[in-house]
């Protein structure tokens, strides 16, 4: 699971050009109002709000921060309640139409980099709930700088096409034929957390892949995985708990969120409660992924020198058998993200190294140091295909014109 300064969808492009909320009165609230007003508040988590529309040490849902998609950077608005520079204008039936239908202040579409293909699935009632709570927060004044769309992507009436072909609108309707549990799961994934728009693949356009429903996806120079219950490259060998505690603490016995899914695990799901997080893991070890085998065998060469590299480099944490320490040091024997088809987020990390995600579950937030200055293509190539295709583990083979690529990219980014 992987999400990154984010890119909340990977798609065509902008977030919500400026979303809606009135200023509150300074009139005493009642209770009604304040329960409202906490489940916006946790509308708003579930929603991962703040990933998008908070700059990190800046001032909360103050907008502002550049979210990257193949077709340019766009900027988040400020969505505080701040008349002149944020929402404090819009009405509930404009605030409505932009979060559930893609339709801005002025009639205009918004690109769903503010997934609006997902929020959809939220209702009326969730949405203005989220509109109290910002309406609740201290407005900030803060201006935004421009989209950096090229032609014909800044042109936003192209997006009615997008929407004919990848959008539609509507709350979510539970299957009955399926537990509460896992319709709550369900529509937290596919609504407000939008799993997807990381998880998913895309098509050239930006629209889901939908045959290929959270199998993992590419962003923002990171590799998101599978997230279906494929046994070789998806969640198959978790557990629920698994899974949950994951969510929760970023950590569990096989692996530690880092990148984007750091920022997601903090942010968002390690605030859930534990039944939300539990439905969601209920709902991902029902999906059946796609299993496929592993691959043509390593050169026994290559193998050879990986191991070298591996006894020398990575033993001392991951152990000699790659089976790491749980919620410390990940199970290199039992990741699907080291043998993920896509090895862009293992390639990164032996190449920059990482810090996993500190939370109150684990505030420890271990480390991997940075290997990029001292192995080369060639080295970062042998020890990770040893690392994919050992302890029973099987995967296509990488070659060293990949880590390259992987290499030059990585070095043009500052996260």
């Amino acid at each position: 699971m992987h999400k990154a300064p984010r890119m909340r969808a990977f798609a065509w492009a902008a977030i919500l050009s400026a979303a809606t909320v009135c200023q509150a009165d300074g009139g005493s609230s009642s209770p009604q109002e304040f329960t409202q007003i906490e489940r916006g508040r946790y509308l708003s988590i579930l929603s991962d709000c703040s990933g998008c529309h908070t700059v990190p040490g800046g001032k909360p849902f103050a907008g502002g921060r550049a979210i990257e998609t193949p077709f340019g950077n766009i900027v988040s608005p400020n969505i505080t309640s701040d008349l002149e520079t944020g929402i404090g204008t819009w009405t509930d039936d404009q605030f409505d139409a932009a979060l559930r239908k893609g339709i801005g202040r002025t009639g205009a579409h918004i690109y769903p980099a503010m997934p609006y293909n997902a929020y959809t699935q939220m209702s009326r009632d969730d949405v203005l709930a989220i509109r109290a709570y910002l309406n609740s927060l201290q407005p900030v004044r803060q201006s935004r700088n421009a989209n950096t769309l090229p032609f014909p992507f800044n042109i936003r009436s192209a997006m009615a096409v997008w929407n004919a072909l990848y959008f539609k609108a509507g709350d979510y309707k539970p299957d009955p034929a399926k537990s509460a549990e896992w319709n709550r799961g369900k529509f937290i994934v596919d609504g407000p957390a939008h799993c997807g728009a990381c998880h998913t693949p895309k098509t050239l356009l930006g629209g889901d892949r939908k045959d290929q429903y959270l199998q993992g996806a590419n962003l923002q120079g990171w590799s998101a995985p599978d997230i279906t219950n494929s046994r070789r490259a998806g969640l198959g060998n978790w557990t629920v708990e698994d899974v949950a505690t994951y969510l929760k603490t970023g950590h569990n016995r096989v692996t530690a969120a880092t990148g984007p899914m750091a920022e997601a695990v903090d942010l968002s799901t390690s605030r859930m409660t534990d039944e939300d997080r539990a439905a969601i893991a209920t709902y991902l070890k029902s999906l059946p992924g796609k299993d496929e085998s592993g691959s043509a065998p390593v050169d026994a060469n290559v193998m050879a020198a990986g191991g070298s590299i591996y006894r020398d480099q990575c033993s001392a944490c991951h152990g000699i058998e790659g089976k790491g320490v749980p919620h410390l040091f990940p199970s290199l024997a039992d990741s699907a993200m080291v043998r993920s088809n896509d090895p862009t987020t293992v390639i990164r990390m032996v190449l920059r190294g990482a810090r996993s995600v500190g939370t109150k579950g684990e505030p420890t937030a271990p480390g991997m140091p940075s290997y990029g200055w001292q192995l080369d293509d060639r080295q970062v190539t042998a020890v990770l295909n040893y690392v994919r295709n050992s302890w029973g583990g099987a995967a296509p083979s990488i070659d060293a014109g990949r880590v390259t690529r992987v290499r030059s990219d990585t070095a043009s980014r500052s996260d």
